[in-house]
């Protein structure tokens, strides 16, 4: 499907778009377009690929003009550019709006405009039942990605979503930091020892973006089905993997953390398709006069419970030691 196109990626500097990177800059794909703000990030990126299928574009989601330029010639968009860490949104909630949801508005009007083929918009677990700003923006950021879908002719570009939890070693979560402390005889910091997360790679990241782009229909949102694990696991395996006896330290909560993160909502699991890896949750597209779908009341079906990192299936250390082994983070960092 990539032959010979022109990929757009958003935020391209970041985890997600270096993973894209290593999976398609050797495929026959024409042309990697990498939209971001931050120019040193870009030069890092240019210096390691060198490679001329790879274009920069400095410019800010929140400016429709530059990211509407970056978009003429392009094919297909991933949407990855966002304001992710929790404790910053809270405190600077207004920024996590322009980032998250003014600026996806602003790309989905530039790839409709520009013809673009298909957008995939990432979005992420904390979009559901959210309690903090990031979570809130992300979630309206969905709505809108659904929104613009409604109002797109048929043949036109096609709005679709992922969703996910936590990307293992990817720029600002836990796995670094841990590494980090244990490096430096530190103190290994955990918030709450049985708050479970979702584990999954950054190559399930571009698995599941992958698999949103060649089904997904207009309005569509993807869940891969992942495993988790408790943070106090988490520390215990990566302390034997690095052969550490650092302290542990329980540090309690920051702003805005859930004990688990849910990736699909109980009212999603009644219309969601289960698809082996994944969950498929199509759009409503009904429109506002709802008096043409119902006459009279319908029976509601059988409530399903919603699907989160406490309920799905946990790891034991065994498998989360496997699992951490192949992540090319922890295997840069055993022989480095």
């Amino acid at each position: 499907m990539l032959k010979d196109k022109t990929l757009l990626i958003t935020g391209g500097t970041g985890s997600f778009g270096n993973a894209v990177l290593n999976r398609f800059l050797k495929t026959e794909i024409k042309e990697i377009r990498i939209f971001s703000r931050d120019e040193k990030k870009q030069e890092d990126m240019r210096i390691k690929y060198k490679n001329d299928k790879l274009k920069f574009y400095i410019g800010d989601v929140r400016d429709f003009n530059s990211i509407n330029s970056a978009m003429r010639g392009v094919d297909f968009v991933f949407s990855a550019a966002a304001l992710k860490q929790v404790p910053s949104c809270e405190f600077f909630p207004v920024e996590a709006v322009k980032t998250n949801i003014l600026g996806t508005d602003n790309t989905l009007k530039a790839a409709i405009e520009n013809g673009v083929e298909k957008v995939v918009v990432l979005s992420t677990d904390k979009a559901v039942y959210p309690i903090n700003a990031m979570g809130m923006s992300k979630g309206l950021m969905e709505k809108v990605a659904v929104a613009k879908s409604r109002t797109i002719e048929e043949g036109g570009t096609t709005i679709c979503c992922t969703r996910y939890g936590n990307v293992m070693a990817s720029r600002g979560s836990v796995i670094p930091l841990f590494a980090k402390q244990m490096k430096e005889g530190a103190p290994i910091t955990i918030t709450d020892p049985d708050m479970t997360r979702f584990m999954m790679s950054l190559d399930d990241a571009v698995d599941l973006v992958m698999y949103a782009f060649e089904h997904g229909k207009q309005g569509d949102l993807f869940v891969q089905k992942s495993p988790a694990s408790t943070i106090k696991m988490l520390a215990d395996v990566m302390k034997k993997i690095f052969q550490s006896d650092n302290e542990v330290k329980i540090i309690g909560t920051r702003h805005g953390e859930k004990k688990y993160e849910t990736l699909v909502t109980r009212e999603e699991m009644q219309k969601a398709e289960n698809l082996q890896n994944y969950y498929r949750i199509p759009a409503d597209n009904r429109d506002l006069n709802y008096q043409k779908y119902f006459t009279q009341g319908k029976e509601i079906p059988e409530l399903i419970g919603d699907y989160n990192s406490y309920n799905t299936h946990q790891l034991n250390e065994k498998e989360l030691e496997e699992l951490l082994l192949k992540l090319p983070f922890i295997k840069e960092e055993i022989n480095g």
